[in-house]
């Protein structure tokens, strides 16, 4: 099972990023415009203020939250990625930090409650459940007490959340708020909260994006409501969900 994993996973990650029909990384830093205004809001909402917290991002890709966190003033920030073609696409746009390896060996590297921030983004849905369980206790190991996970995966729970589990051949899992966080509990994370991947307002045509969006979810509020008798208010919609789970003090 597991030979046919590295199989499968070494020809897909090996053209990860010239192997699609879109376009993954940018040319150039322009290139990453469309996505700076979330990235921004990401580095606001979900970062420690310290601008020398130690953060290590796994599957950080081209470096796009590297680059945010630069440009917010944050010093401490290193990756890691598995592809050789995102590392190389991160060294032509200029963004440091960016080195390759594997993710479970960069956190074993890594000292006991020596880090702030851990960061998965579009990750932990690339692992099975058997291999998820240990990626998880390292993350939990690694962070400092009261450190933060960020975590970005599909949302199970969303009625679109298919689109984005099977949108790429090397995902394994997807989630719901109340899965995520039985997984994180379970491994000793103390809090765990979860939120929509909503629009971010930066403008006219993102404003107007935002309000679609809160009527869109109040009619499928309203569809859960009738089926199942009851309001959860606190349910995630969004493709994809965001969450930060905290270790104890």
């Amino acid at each position: 099972m597991r030979e046919d994993l590295s199989r499968y996973r070494g020809r897909i990650y090996g053209a990860y990023v010239s192997g699609r029909t879109d376009t993954l990384a940018p040319e150039s830093l322009m290139g990453l415009a469309p996505r700076l205004p979330y990235l921004r809001w990401l580095v606001r909402t979900c970062m420690p203020a310290d601008r020398a917290a130690a953060i290590l991002d796994i599957g950080c890709g081209h470096g796009a939250i590297l680059h945010a966190l630069q440009q917010a003033g944050y010093h401490n920030a290193r990756g890691v990625d598995g592809s050789a073609e995102q590392v190389q696409a991160a060294a032509r746009l200029g963004i440091a930090g960016v080195q390759q390896g594997d993710l479970m060996q960069a956190l074993r590297d890594t000292a006991d409650a020596s880090l702030d921030v851990v960061i998965a983004f579009d990750v932990i849905e690339h692992f099975t459940k058997a291999e998820l369980i240990p990626l998880v206790d390292e993350a939990h190991r690694v962070l400092k007490p009261g450190g933060r996970w960020i975590i970005h995966a599909p949302n199970a729970e969303g009625p679109f959340g298919s689109r984005i589990r099977h949108g790429d051949f090397t995902h394994e899992l997807a989630f719901t708020r109340t899965s995520l966080d039985q997984l994180l509990r379970a491994s000793g994370f103390a809090r765990v909260e979860c939120f929509e991947d909503r629009p971010v307002p930066h403008g006219i045509k993102s404003l107007a994006r935002l309000a679609l969006w809160h009527l869109l979810r109040a009619v499928l509020m309203f569809y859960l409501a009738v089926e199942t008798g009851s309001l959860d208010r606190r349910v995630v919609l969004s493709q994809n969900l965001l969450a930060v789970a905290w270790r104890s003090q």
